[in-house]
């Protein structure tokens, strides 16, 4: 945990936790942002609202990002202790399990994913895998089901397929073995109900749904908001390369190994299911020329994730048990491995440190200046926090917000709604479609350059139209943005104040002055 918590452990809230930990919130507090169209919709990752996000009833949201944090943390560190324990029969060879593991996720994936940071529902899902795995090496194949199972009802995706990889590995491993253990047992069931905790949220997102709604949710989901993590024509060239480099070391390692080590023999065809996952998630990369809705219902199932998380894993593995090896030239090779990943994971945290800011409020995150120094970044954090507390302190509990665009922690600081941003989008078709009808009104896409496009359209009869059918007040700008001659009346800063980033603007009152 000490590792996860020098790489991980910045400023809350990191990302995803904004958008988690809210929705947490609301789970445990219906009233509390509750004109927030993210924040209002469906939930589908209940089981961790429920589980993570009653804290919030008592803590901070900061709070209870830090708590979640530590159990999240502590059960990615006892599943790596325990599956380097029945690999290598040495707990301690963790801590180089973890390093290669955080540092191939980091510098290896293929769409986007990572396992170590804040504290989201798929953490605590990679935890309970990471048992599961540990028990698939010793073949306790029911204990696998039971762990999966309740992966899934974290994060259906992750643990969903990382049932369908045992399955699997259960017909490459044990159906051809003299005193096989059967697949279909009560423990396959039993895993199979603790999993409808996560499948069925997921399962009723689509409810009051008709068939064109939920295509064209599906589009929106899978070729505009999170097609970087989705669509193989979107990934850069680089990402293929790096991840097929992982992938040849952990066909080589395998090679090296397989006839000697049953445990690595029976994880390697864990994670080739994995891989084998991905390669339908490539292939239906070909899909949307040739019938697009039903590439995109398709494509949003995640296909690498689990890929991104294990081919890495594997690759640890292999280089750890190197370190091992009686033979010099292998063991070298472990060592050099081990020290190029700790080179990596160390360049991550001399980064993240020398930044001094959260990465969810980052300028990398933000799209703007992503190459800012970091007493810029810091200063434009002390002056998003400042925009914050006014709108915290001097703004009704209902007050709804216009904000930028790609800021995504404006909620998590102010405990305001927004009309919208670009990080929270709804699962649930409705309230899908909705979000991306409120971002085409409000973020217009033909309003000039990348520098431009953060802002919201300036213009009177739209602003005008917002507070109508919005009730929204006021307008959050970023100053590098639109400058400071807007014809709007400026609330914040007020001559005492000094905010050199971010303003806050009152829109204009209709013709009778009345809302």
């Amino acid at each position: 945990m000490g590792l996860f918590f020098i790489y991980a452990g910045n400023s809350a809230p990191m990302v995803n936790e904004a958008h988690y930990l809210v929705m947490a919130k609301n789970y445990w507090d219906p009233g509390w942002c509750s004109h927030d169209i993210f924040v209002a919709s469906a939930k589908v990752h209940t089981t961790f609202y429920f589980l993570f996000g009653w804290p919030t009833k008592y803590l901070s949201l900061t709070q209870t990002a830090w708590l979640g944090r530590l159990v999240g943390w502590l059960l990615l560190a006892v599943g790596l202790q325990r599956l380097s324990s029945v690999l290598f029969y040495q707990s301690f060879l963790s801590l180089a399990l973890a390093v290669l593991w955080i540092a191939g996720v980091e510098y290896g994936n293929l769409a986007g994913e990572w396992v170590v940071g804040g504290i989201e529902a798929k953490v605590p899902a990679y935890g309970l895998i990471l048992l599961a795995l540990s028990c698939l090496v010793e073949r306790r194949w029911n204990w696998v089901w039971v762990l999966l199972g309740a992966a899934a009802a974290f994060h259906v995706l992750s643990g969903g397929w990382a049932v369908i990889a045992a399955m699997g590995c259960w017909w490459m491993t044990e159906r051809n073995r003299v005193g096989r253990i059967k697949l279909f047992t009560p423990a396959l069931f039993l895993g199979g109900a603790i999993s409808l905790l996560g499948l069925v949220p997921a399962l009723s997102m689509s409810l009051g749904a008709d068939s064109e709604q939920a295509a064209t949710a599906a589009r929106i989901y899978s070729y505009f908001r999170i097609k970087h993590h989705l669509l193989p024509a979107d990934f850069f060239l680089g990402w293929y390369l790096r991840f097929a480099a992982l992938a040849l070391m952990m066909v080589g390692g395998v090679a090296l190994y397989r006839k000697q080590d049953e445990g690595i023999r029976i994880l390697a065809w864990f994670v080739s299911a994995t891989l084998g996952i991905s390669v339908v998630g490539l292939l239906l990369g070909f899909l949307p020329a040739y019938a697009p809705d039903l590439a995109a219902k398709l494509l949003r199932y995640y296909w690498f994730r689990l890929a991104d998380a294990m081919v890495p894993l594997m690759v640890a593995v292999l280089v750890t048990r190197m370190l091992l090896d009686h033979r010099d030239r292998i063991r070298a090779i472990g060592w050099l491995g081990l020290l190029l990943a700790g080179s990596l994971c160390g360049n991550s945290v001399w980064y993240t440190a020398r930044r001094a800011v959260p990465p969810s409020v980052s300028n990398d995150l933000l799209g703007f200046e992503a190459g800012a120094s970091a007493a810029v970044q810091q200063q434009v954090y002390r002056d998003w926090l400042n925009v914050c507390r006014w709108a915290r302190t001097s703004s009704d509990e209902q007050e709804v917000f216009l904000t930028p665009r790609n800021q995504q922690t404006f909620k998590w600081f102010t405990g305001r709604a927004e009309v919208v941003n670009w990080k929270d989008v709804p699962q649930n078709p409705s309230a899908l479609l909705e979000w991306y009808e409120r971002f085409k009104e409000v973020y217009p896409s033909q309003i000039g350059n990348r520098r431009t496009a953060n802002r919201v359209s300036i213009r009177y009869p739209s602003l005008l139209a917002l507070r109508k059918k919005y009730g929204v007040r006021y307008l959050i700008v970023d100053r590098r943005v639109t400058g400071d001659n807007l014809p709007l009346l400026r609330i914040y800063p007020a001559a005492a104040e000094v905010n050199q980033t971010y303003a806050v603007y009152e829109l204009p009152y209709p013709p009778n002055g009345v809302d």
